[in-house]
């Protein structure tokens, strides 16, 4: 068994590792949670590497989440006659709705939501910000605008408008059918593209009708804006720091990262920080130091999860990038430093029963001698809420539904595991220690925190904690019934 990891690491599937030989190496390296990216392939081949990693999981016996990541709107410009055209700074251009090819001093926009929403000073970003337009004037089918950063512009380059939130759905007829497919395959998680408002949450989570919960990507101003709104509508969010960092200065991006860990982390809710973790070794077998601490600073700071994205999808060493993301996570929370800067941000949040029995759990962990917290949850909700806690001991997440299970394993610091139903509390005692025991966290001569709720088999009911002893014998010679 992999020795215990806090933090998650999340890698994306693609052309370099569809085959089951190299899915199973990067679960082997030390991914926890495997994301299909709807952008790139067809259902098919999606289709093909869902059913390969739920094979690895039932050999390995260790729940595996997925997480479906929908492409969302793409805005971009259209043909040009003549091929690439240099704009200057200076130069003024125009996008337009006509059809006609474009050329040296206009192009196609073809969104309508786009003018609806503009006024005179947005802004326009083309191909990623290398190209920034100011608008001079505007119409329900047009924008005129001067070139201030100048560049080639050619076909189908994209568009991003960071000053306005556009009147466009978060969720296009692809994401439509791609939410669709996904849940039917069951799939976890969802991540939700371009979202800009509690609202574009809310219809995802309508369509999903609770078959995968919904993580909200956090890659618009906007977003940033309603961030509060966003994080009570969403079961988890994605800090997608490639496009904060075209639509906001590239300078405000770590610090909104650190703000939004931690209000993820106060909400009980898991976090992903991704993009451009190990960039280089997607041609390298050694990432940059820069990558290192930002991959570092993303646990310092406490995310759920760190993820990889062409590292792993695209990239010619998928199974190096896994192994150094987990390296430098041991080596993270090998740091005594870890523990005080995770503790210092920990708020105090008692107004529940849970919420007073997760704090409990937590206090005795740190000031006795046990081996785990060993947590009973028919929802999830007490694992995020012990998760919040971020406890010096594993938590085992337990749980009589699979689904549960697999979508835990996105949280901090969970092992978890699938159960049987139980309608006794001495059961789960026993379930608990039994898989303490059995996934390496403690033998006979240790003790672990348990904690359920009854009646049991009831959501939101956790009522009860109690140290038990790994020892079977001891348990029945304390507690006969």
């Amino acid at each position: 068994m992999r020795r215990h990891r806090n933090v998650k690491i999340v890698a994306t599937l693609g052309p370099a590792s569809s085959s089951k030989e190299m899915i199973r190496a990067l679960f082997d390296a030390g991914a926890d949670v495997f994301r299909l990216n709807m952008s790139h392939g067809s259902h098919d081949d999606h289709r093909a590497r869902h059913d390969t990693i739920r094979e690895i999981e039932a050999e390995t016996g260790r729940p595996i989440a997925i997480l479906a990541d929908l492409q969302g709107p793409k805005l971009r410009v259209g043909p040009f006659a003549a091929g690439p055209h240099e704009l200057a700074v200076g130069d003024h251009f125009r996008f337009d709705l006509s059809p006609d090819l474009g050329d040296a001093t206009r192009v196609s926009l073809p969104h309508p939501e786009i003018f609806a929403a503009l006024i005179e000073g947005s802004e326009l970003l083309v191909n990623d910000g290398k190209i920034r337009l100011t608008v001079q004037k505007c119409g329900p089918d047009f924008a005129d605008c001067v070139v201030t950063v100048a560049g080639a512009i050619s076909d189908r380059k994209g568009v991003n408008v960071p000053d306005v939130v556009l009147p466009l759905a978060a969720l296009s007829d692809k994401d439509r059918a791609d939410l669709e497919f996904a849940c039917e395959l069951g799939v976890d998680w969802l991540a939700l593209s371009f979202v800009q408002r509690a609202e574009d949450v809310e219809e995802a989570k309508t369509l999903a009708k609770g078959r995968a919960a919904i993580l909200s990507k956090i890659e618009k101003p906007a977003a940033v804006r309603a961030f509060d709104e966003i994080l009570q509508a969403s079961d988890g969010i994605m800090v997608a720091r490639g496009d904060l960092g075209v639509e906001l200065p590239v300078h405000s991006v770590p610090p909104i990262q650190k703000r939004l860990v931690r209000l993820c982390r106060s909400a009980a809710k898991p976090v992903i920080v991704a993009t451009q973790m190990l960039e280089s070794m997607i041609d390298s077998p050694m990432p940059t130091r820069a990558e290192v601490s930002d991959v570092a600073n993303a646990i310092y700071e406490g995310t759920d999860a760190v993820m990889l994205s062409a590292e792993s999808a695209a990239g010619s060493f998928p199974v190096e990038a896994v192994r150094t993301m987990d390296n430098v996570a041991r080596s993270v929370e090998a740091d005594p430093n870890y523990r005080s800067i995770i503790e210092a941000a920990r708020k105090a949040s008692l107004s529940s029963v849970p919420d007073a029995i997760v704090t409990a759990a937590r206090e005795i962990a740190e000031t006795t001698d046990v081996a785990a917290i060993c947590a009973f949850s028919q929802s999830g909700k007490t694992i995020s809420l012990i998760a919040r806690e971020r406890p010096r001991v594993p938590i085992l997440a337990l749980s009589p539904i699979l689904t549960v299970t697999r979508r835990m394993v996105l949280t901090w610091g969970t092992h978890c595991v699938t159960t049987p139903r139980m309608s006794r509390f001495k059961e789960a005692v026993i379930i608990g220690t039994r898989a303490a025991r059995e996934y390496g966290f403690a033998d006979e001569t240790r003790q672990v925190v348990v904690m359920a709720g009854v009646p049991f088999n009831v959501p939101g009911t956790t009522n009860i904690l109690r140290i038990a002893p790994c020892d079977d014998r001891l348990i029945f010679a304390t507690d006969p019934e």
